[in-house]
């Protein structure tokens, strides 16, 4: 087999193993999400930085396609087999689903880009010793990078504002960098295209946002110093400057605020009501979530099958009268009859022989061995040669060349997906 063949059967291969385990990890999500919007709902309504905290528990969804409940648990298995069978089945399933995530990412991350690009090509101030780049664009202020983040401010808001105010915007952007709800939102909209089939990561982005903009509020207004009403006095007036304009706003701003008024009467509503926090409480329940979300993943790593094993099998098998026939498999006294390197499989023949006329085979049989499993049902890279019976009579063990399927990089390219 060529290597392009070899890398086009790898791909097939990648389609189907990737979208059977992102398919399991798709049906988790949508149970995930239902949980997390009712715990929102009736016992953290009025909480909200436990609200936020929720969100993180979709940090596990990626990792559960590999559980060995989805073969081991009965239920499990019955009521999920049809998605493993019609996967591992129809690879135009896979295929569909690969390009469905290459769509999604171009939409998503498309949108970054271009706004990145637009950032790049605006004029930039300091608001004491801050960098800020200015638009003419009407929009509320963001927050546009990762690694760079930078504030984004409307020259109207510039023109209009005075020094405090503009401290209130700057500090409202400059706490969304420090609780790092930029990378959130990158690790939301991952999620977002590998589980494309999931509209609900969609729908409920809304109030994923919602929540972080809630603790940015509730962070800004205890850290400043300044009053409630102050605070929401400010985001009073940057909406009432920006909304006559609003229709202009491009859609792949991060954190631009609201749109709607019932949004801004929820946000508003949350800052009238603000109560002092304490701050370790906090971080203490920010530090007891990541320790849960770590041992969870530990968790799911242990009952989930290793990246790949070593398929330490040897099967035996006749072809005869265009039909193959299994004679063994997995039989323990095969692994002292057979050994193998990476050239030669070393087969004792007299133990062998006998072997085979225990089993009436009638002619010669073919050796498979070696390979790689992924998964049940997902293995490659299985080696297989014949043995002619009677072959080197006076040898009291046999040496079979084979030619190994898989070559050197794509072996390893295998092991690590």
């Amino acid at each position: 087999m060529s290597d392009w063949s070899q890398f086009i059967s790898l791909m097939d291969f990648c389609a189907i193993y990737y979208t059977t385990q992102l398919v399991r990890c798709a049906a988790f999500s949508f149970l995930l999400a239902g949980f997390v919007m009712l715990l929102r709902k009736v016992f953290f309504s009025e909480r909200i930085f436990q609200r936020g905290l929720l969100w993180s528990s979709f940090l596990i969804i990626p990792f559960l396609g590999r559980l060995k409940l989805f073969y081991e648990s009965k239920l499990v298995f019955h009521v999920t087999w049809w998605l493993t069978k019609a996967t591992m089945s129809w690879i135009w399933i896979g295929r569909i689903y690969m390009a469905g995530i290459f769509v999604a990412a171009v939409c998503i991350f498309g949108k970054r880009l271009r706004l990145r690009k637009t950032v790049a090509g605006m004029g930039e101030v300091f608001l004491d010793n801050i960098p800020v780049n200015v638009t003419d664009m009407n929009v509320t202020p963001f927050i546009v990078g990762l690694l760079k983040p930078k504030i984004v401010i409307p020259k109207v808001l510039l023109e209009s504002y005075g020094r405090e105010e503009l401290a209130v915007v700057v500090q409202h952007e400059q706490t969304h960098i420090r609780l790092g709800h930029l990378w959130f939102g990158f690790a939301w909209d991952i999620l977002r295209c590998l589980l494309w089939v999931n509209p609900f990561l969609t729908i409920f982005q809304k109030q994923f946002r919602a929540d972080m903009e809630d603790i940015c509020d509730r962070v800004c207004i205890q850290s400043s110093g300044r009053t409630a009403h102050a605070y929401g006095l400010v985001l009073l007036k940057t909406v009432k400057l920006l909304r006559s304009k609003s229709e202009d706003m491009p859609p792949a701003l991060t954190y631009v605020g609201e749109r709607e008024f019932a949004d801004l009467k929820r946000r508003i509503g949350e800052i009238a009501g603000f109560r002092p926090y304490k701050k370790r409480m906090c971080v203490g329940m920010a530090a007891v979530a990541f320790l849960v979300i770590a041992a969870m993943l530990f968790v799911v790593h242990t009952h989930s099958y290793a990246r790949y094993e070593e398929d330490e099998n040897i099967l035996i098998y006749e072809y005869a009268d265009g039909k193959g026939t299994i004679i063994s498999n997995n039989d323990v006294s095969l692994h002292q009859m057979i050994s193998y390197d990476d050239s030669y499989v070393y087969v004792k023949r007299e133990a062998f022989e006998d072997f085979c006329a225990k089993n009436n085979t009638g002619g010669d049989v073919f050796i498979v061995f070696g390979g790689l499993n992924k998964l049940p049902g997902f293995s490659s890279g299985g080696e297989s040669c014949l043995y002619k019976a009677g072959s080197d009579a006076d040898a009291e063990v046999v040496r079979i060349p084979y030619e190994k399927q898989m070559n050197g990089w794509m072996e390893a390219l295998f092991k690590i997906l």
